[in-house]
């Protein structure tokens, strides 16, 4: 049976975090949907855009107690991604990155939010896990938000 688009959840860097940072205040909520989203059978899907944006966090600096070393980040990260879908940054993403910032008046550094969305609208990806949902709220015509609960 092929995987329908209410059955992909992409995945936003912000859970990534949480999820991987046990003294992040969001660990537990993060690691419950993440486990939630498996056990219900979501193919988790990422991008390149969040794999970046995932190492520039966790090797800035410190995030909530936790250090991380290059190597670390790169070994989570490769966790990651053998349990994900690596969605392409095509040409089809750049196209419905133009018609979001000219349809929903995208700025500044909402263009990274808006980007995310493209990449689901290419790909097919109906529903997006982020803490950060207010982020997003302006695209709920287009994508769902996967509810976020403790």
């Amino acid at each position: 049976m092929a995987t329908t688009a209410a059955d992909r959840v992409f995945l936003d860097t912000s859970v990534l975090v949480a999820a991987e940072v046990g003294a992040h205040p969001s660990h537990t909520v993060a690691a419950a949907l993440v486990d939630r989203l498996v056990e219900r059978g979501a193919a988790l899907c990422i991008s390149p855009q969040v794999c970046r944006e995932f190492l520039c966090v966790v090797t800035r600096g410190v995030v909530e107690g936790r250090r991380f070393t290059n190597g670390e980040a790169l070994e989570a990260l490769a966790a990651t991604l053998g349990g994900c879908t690596l969605l392409e940054e095509g040409e089809e993403v750049l196209l419905e990155l133009l018609d979001l910032v000219e349809r929903c008046g995208v700025r500044g550094k909402q263009v990274h939010d808006a980007n995310i969305v493209a990449t689901m609208l290419a790909s097919r990806v109906g529903r997006l896990a982020t803490l950060d949902q207010g982020d997003f709220r302006r695209y709920e015509d287009a994508i769902a938000l996967e509810p976020v609960t403790t």
